[in-house]
């Protein structure tokens, strides 16, 4: 492909050539590639038709996950998230011992991989809360919990410049990939001063589905906030928001 530069960038195609915008800026690429009915049916691309069909699958589960946490997402992402979900819920795929090529599936690969994924490059949870947290989900009752000691908030969490508040977040979601049906339930502290005085103890609790059959996410965050004459405004636009995920459990 081909960098479009100077003022006028075009969209569309012209001669066989695409013109498009992408987040890496205004590009340009031959058009091509071998036709669609026989990528169907033609027995050389059955490999094709397998990548096709696991990458498809992965790209709902993504979708299913990230629509699931939304509330909490539209906080905290970065402009590559769809695309990083989809790749490491791919790998998820592969790791299926159960079903053939191209009919593995998301249920029957080790989810577990997915733990420890940052939803913010640009913040991640891992570089920016330093205080330590035990959480936990009892799949018997459906409850998820996070917990904190007291700690001071300039010492324990890397702000970004012009923070003067903060929240910690924390969200849990069932997935069901087979249905593509979600549930979701969150809780979250008050905005709290982004000070060298130590925070009290942070207890959020969310719940579940008892007896739950389907995988189950918790994803923790961190929200910063800046004060100006008294109102509370998201710093940046959330650009630095933390969210991370830090439980997968599956049944």
């Amino acid at each position: 492909m081909a960098k479009q530069t100077g003022i006028i960038k075009l969209k569309g195609t012209i001669g066989g050539i695409s013109f498009y915008k992408t987040t890496d800026g205004h590009l340009a690429r031959e058009k091509g590639g071998v036709d669609g009915n026989r990528i169907a049916n033609d027995p050389a691309f059955q490999r094709t038709r397998e990548n096709g069909s696991e990458f498809g699958r992965a790209g709902k589960g993504g979708k299913l996950l990230r629509n699931a946490i939304r509330i909490l997402l539209q906080n905290a992402k970065d402009k590559r998230v769809t695309s990083r979900l989809t790749k490491d819920l791919l790998a998820i795929i592969k790791t299926d011992a159960v079903n053939e090529r191209g009919l593995r599936t998301l249920t029957d690969g080790d989810f577990n991989l997915l733990s420890g994924f940052e939803f913010n490059l640009n913040g991640k949870l891992g570089t920016t809360l330093f205080a330590p947290f035990v959480n936990a989900f009892d799949r018997v009752t459906g409850e998820a919990t996070l917990d904190l000691a007291p700690f001071s908030p300039t010492l324990r969490i890397a702000a970004p410049t012009g923070t003067t508040h903060f929240k910690v977040v924390m969200g849990v979601s069932e997935l069901d990939f087979e249905n593509e049906t979600s549930t979701f339930e969150n809780d979250e502290t008050a905005i709290l001063p982004y000070t060298a005085a130590d925070a009290a103890a942070i207890a959020l609790t969310a719940s579940l589905t008892a007896n739950s059959t389907l995988p189950v996410v918790q994803v923790l965050g961190i929200e910063f906030y800046q004060e100006v004459n008294g109102q509370m405004y998201e710093l940046k636009n959330g650009a630095y928001n933390a969210l991370a995920i830090v439980i997968v459990d599956t049944p």
